[in-house]
């Protein structure tokens, strides 16, 4: 086994597609299949099942991809650790981040790094903070600068760089708002108008379900996506209340005062405890804001 064939092995099974790992590898489909191919002739073995356009792993596949992972994150190490023995700061730093943190808080961090370090290949993944939290934990990536999660994993550092209050926000005409004046609302009255809402499963959901838990509320749900800035879209034009970030308010949406509800996230980076953090790893955490 090479390590080409462990990247192309890799991608596919990330992607479920010939296609779209070859575009994710920067080479040619026919040339991904080849190595496929070698790789399950090598081991005698079939590593996807292939049903007309699906493509799935096998058990034997499940099994491979588990340690092809740890294998290459082992050689970005072993070649992050090598080029470290200079002073020189290049190599490839893959990180990931969430699309609102990507937007909102990384330009200027990213501008001030390519400038100063422009020998580092940058490999930049926006996914959410779940799905980037789950790649740094595989050992698919080195460092993911994402919403922390709210409970402690064995295997994973987290450590806070902003405090990211999050509040109710609604059309300036949403009844909520115009009957608000300078009164605070209570937690009922959010239970009496429909929400749009970050998807299940995300951090930020978790928060406002967790700040609700005191208070016996149902809450109608009008629609759900994992982007904080369609959610923002979706309130502005009227249909539903949200919950957003402080930073994101704007002449678009107002906030809703809410009794007994308070709302904090917390940003920052997340790391595996038993990796070495490349140089160009530790060049970025150096440039980040830092309020330990």
């Amino acid at each position: 086994m090479d390590t080409l064939a462990l990247e192309s092995f890799v991608a596919v099974a990330d992607e479920a597609s010939f296609s779209r790992a070859a575009e994710r590898l920067f080479v040619t489909q026919p040339a991904i299949s080849k190595r496929i191919a070698t790789l399950e002739e090598d081991l005698g073995v079939a590593l996807f099942d292939r049903l007309g356009r699906q493509l799935s792993l096998t058990e034997t596949g499940s099994s491979l991809l588990i340690s092809a992972r740890r294998i290459l994150a082992d050689l970005a190490t072993s070649r992050e650790a090598i080029l470290s023995l200079g002073d020189h700061v290049a190599g490839q730093l893959r990180l990931a981040t969430s699309h609102h943190i990507g937007i909102h808080r990384l330009p200027s961090v990213l501008k001030a790094f390519t400038q100063r370090y422009p020998d580092v290949e940058l490999d930049l993944l926006f996914l959410d903070s779940e799905l980037a939290i789950d790649k740094v934990t595989s050992g698919d990536i080195e460092l993911a600068i994402v919403t922390l999660p709210e409970s402690e994993h064995k295997a994973l550092s987290n450590t806070l760089i902003w405090q990211d209050p999050l509040v109710i926000v609604a059309a300036p005409d949403h009844p909520l708002c115009a009957k608000q004046r300078s009164r605070k609302h209570s937690v009922k009255a959010l239970s009496e108008h429909p929400a749009v809402l970050p998807s299940r499963n995300t951090i930020t959901r978790r928060i406002l379900f967790d700040s609700l838990t005191p208070h016996p509320v149902r809450i109608k749900t009008a629609l759900e996506t994992n982007y904080l800035e369609t959610i923002k879209m979706l309130v502005s034009v009227g249909l539903g209340w949200g919950v957003l970030p402080a930073s994101m308010l704007d002449d678009t949406v107002c906030e809703v005062r809410v009794s007994h509800l308070h709302m904090v996230r917390r940003l920052g980076y997340v790391t595996r405890t038993d990796r070495t953090i490349s140089r160009a790893g530790k060049a970025m955490l150096d440039i980040l804001p830092n309020q330990q």
